[in-house]
């Protein structure tokens, strides 16, 4: 699995894209800053085509239910790998997922 970074690309189900965030800037790949944890959490997702009259699309990132190492830590947070996956605001609830499609950096890489 891939470490992810703030340029990776993370979307939601609909396609819709998570504004990514790091909390961190000192340890980086490529001078772009690695995500630990919780910075998928409470992210803005932009461009979900998923609305309606009585459909909310997917607007924010939820807690992460997989995706964190067990091992790699930075200043003691687990580092976010790319089998990364959480719920998002989305409706109904709890029936759309965010996760990663791209990593967008083929060096870095953990096994969970």
């Amino acid at each position: 699995m891939r470490w992810i970074h703030r340029d990776s690309v993370i979307r939601c189900d609909h396609d819709g894209r998570v504004r990514n965030q790091a909390s961190q800037q000192w340890v980086t790949i490529a001078g772009v800053p690695t995500l630990v944890a919780d910075d998928p959490k409470g992210r803005t997702i932009v461009a979900c085509p998923n609305y309606g009259t009585t459909v909310k699309p997917c607007t924010t990132t939820e807690a992460v239910r997989v995706g964190y190492s067990r091992w790699v830590r930075v200043d003691g947070r687990p580092v976010v790998l790319s089998h990364l996956e959480g719920f998002t605001n989305g409706s109904p609830p709890g029936q759309f997922t965010y996760r990663v499609r791209d990593p967008r950096q083929r060096f870095v890489a953990a096994d969970r």
